[in-house]
C-alpha cells in the first residue's frame, strides 16, 4: 500500500514537472506555432492573431491546480467513463439552452426577449458553472485513458507517455492559409482569433490576395498541437478521442526530428500530419473499444479532417472524393503549364459543380488544396484534396509494412527529410 501511494505521488510530481518544462519547450519550438516568415502578411493579420502564450499560461494554471487535487484518483475505475459521458451530455444541454435563448431574441413575436429568456439565462448560468467544475475532471480522465492505450501499444517510456497526454477543450483559432497562385504549396499558416464574422473573413482574404498576389483561405480547425493541446469543444466522443490522440502524436513528434522540422518543407508537413492522422485513428478507436464500447461506430467513419463538408445524408451515386481528386489533378496540370487564370476559373467551375451536388464549399482555390492536401486520407482510400500526392502514399505504405503502430511512429519520428521516407519504403529499406 505504501509503495502504491509513493508511486502515485511520484507519478503526479513527475507529470507536473514535465507539464511545466514541456509547455515552455513546445510553446517555443512546436512546428504548429507560427513563425514570422512573411512580414507583409503579418502586417494584415497581426491585430487578428491568436495569443498562444496567454492561452497556454491560463490553461497550464487550470491543469496544475486540478492535478494537485488528483481528483481522478478517488473515482472508482468503472465510474470514470461515466463522468466523461456526463460531461459531453452537459455540453449538449448547454448548446440547446443557448439555441433557445438565441431563438427568443430572433423571434419577432417576442416583444421583450430579455424578460422572456430570464429563466433560461438562469438555467444557462447554472449549467456553465457545472461545466467549469466538471471539465477539468473529464479531461483528466480521458487523458489517462489515451495515455493507457498509448502505453499499451508501446508509445511510452517506462509506462509513461512522453510528453504526458494533456489537452483542453476550447474554441480554437481559425487558420489563414496562404499559397502562391502559381503552385499549390502552403507558404504561411497564421492562427487567427476565433469569432470573426464571415464578412470579416472574406475581407481579410480579399485584402491579402490583392496586396500579395497570393491565394488565401481562412479555415476552421479541430485541434492544435501546442502544449497542452487545444481541442475544439464537442459532444462527439469518437471524434474527441481521435483528436486528442492525433494532437498528442504531434506533441510526441515535436520531441523528434520530424516534428522539429514541421515547417521545413511541404513534404515534411504532410508526413507529420499523415502520421498523426493514422495514429489518431488507431489510438482513438482503441480508446473507444476499451472504455466506451457502447459508442463504437457501426461503420468506419471518415477521419475528422476530411476534405470538404460532411457527406449528404442520402446515399448518392455522385462521389465527392473522385470529383475532388479529378479537380486537384487537373488544377496541378494547369498550374504546371503556367495557366494560373485558367486553373482558378476551373476551380470555381468545379466548386459550383460540387455545390450543385450537395457539397457546399465556400471557396475552392490553391490555399484550399494546400491545407487539406496535407491531411491526406489516412484510411488509404483514393485521395481527394491530396490528388496524386506520393508523400501521403509513402506514409501509408510505411504503416502497412510496419509490424505495429509504435514501430511506425518511432520510425517516422526520426525522419528529417522526404528522402528518408523514400528510402524506408524501398524493398530493402
Amino acid at each position: 500500500m505504501r509503495w502504491r501511494l509513493f508511486r502515485v505521488g511520484f507519478t503526479r510530481a513527475f507529470n507536473l514537472s514535465l507539464l511545466l518544462l514541456l509547455t515552455v519547450f513546445l510553446l517555443n519550438g512546436s512546428g504548429l506555432v507560427e513563425r514570422d516568415q512573411n512580414g507583409r502578411l503579418r502586417a494584415f493579420t497581426r491585430p487578428l492573431e491568436f495569443d498562444y502564450t496567454r492561452w497556454t499560461l491560463q490553461t497550464v494554471g487550470i491543469k496544475l491546480s486540478h492535478a494537485a487535487l488528483n481528483t481522478p484518483g478517488y473515482l472508482p475505475v468503472e465510474q470514470q467513463p461515466e463522468v466523461v459521458v456526463q460531461y459531453l451530455h452537459l455540453l449538449e444541454q448547454i448548446w440547446q439552452v443557448q439555441d433557445e435563448i438565441e431563438t427568443m431574441y430572433a423571434d419577432p413575436a417576442v416583444q421583450d426577449p430579455h424578460t422572456a429568456a430570464a429563466e433560461l439565462n438562469v438555467e444557462l448560468e447554472g449549467l456553465l458553472q457545472e461545466r467549469d467544475w466538471l471539465q477539468p475532471l473529464a479531461e483528466a480522465l480521458l487523458e489517462a485513458q489515451v495515455s493507457q492505450v498509448a502505453a499499451e501499444v508501446g508509445l511510452s517510456l517506462g509506462g509513461q507517455t512522453l510528453p504526458p497526454v494533456q489537452f483542453h477543450m476550447t474554441p480554437p483559432p481559425a487558420a489563414l492559409i496562404v499559397s502562391p497562385r502559381s503552385a499549390i504549396r502552403q507558404d504561411d499558416n497564421i492562427s487567427i482569433a476565433p469569432g470573426l464574422s464571415m464578412e470579416e473573413i472574406e475581407a481579410l482574404e480579399a485584402t491579402v490576395d490583392e496586396a500579395l498576389d497570393v491565394s488565401s483561405l481562412v479555415v476552421g480547425i479541430g485541434g492544435i498541437g501546442v502544449y497542452p493541446t487545444m481541442v475544439m469543444e464537442t459532444n462527439n466522443l469518437n471524434w474527441l478521442a481521435e483528436v486528442v490522440a492525433h494532437e498528442w502524436i504531434h506533441n510526441y513528434l515535436s520531441l523528434h526530428p520530424l516534428g522539429m522540422r514541421y515547417l521545413a518543407s511541404p513534404e515534411l508537413r504532410t508526413m507529420n500530419e499523415m502520421a498523426a492522422s493514422i495514429a489518431g485513428m488507431e489510438l482513438g478507436a482503441a480508446v473507444i473499444a476499451r472504455f466506451y464500447p457502447q459508442y463504437l461506430p457501426q461503420a468506419p467513419s471518415p477521419f475528422l479532417w476530411q476534405f470538404g463538408p460532411p457527406q449528404p445524408r442520402q446515399v448518392e451515386a455522385f462521389s465527392f472524393r473522385a470529383a475532388m481528386r479529378e479537380t486537384r489533378i487537373t488544377t496541378d496540370a494547369l498550374l504546371a503549364e503556367g495557366k494560373i487564370e485558367d486553373a482558378e476559373a476551373y476551380m470555381e467551375l468545379r466548386r459550383q459543380f460540387l455545390w450543385d451536388n450537395g457539397y457546399h464549399i465556400r471557396k475552392l482555390n490553391q490555399a484550399y488544396f494546400a491545407f487539406y492536401g496535407a491531411y491526406a486520407d489516412a484510411s488509404g482510400m483514393p485521395g481527394a484534396a491530396a490528388g496524386a500526392d506520393p508523400v501521403a502514399a509513402g506514409v501509408r505504405a510505411l504503416r502497412d509494412q510496419s509490424a505495429n503502430l509504435a514501430a511506425f511512429i518511432n520510425r517516422m519520428a526520426w525522419m528529417a527529410s522526404y528522402a528518408a521516407l523514400q528510402r524506408a519504403i524501398l524493398p530493402d529499406g
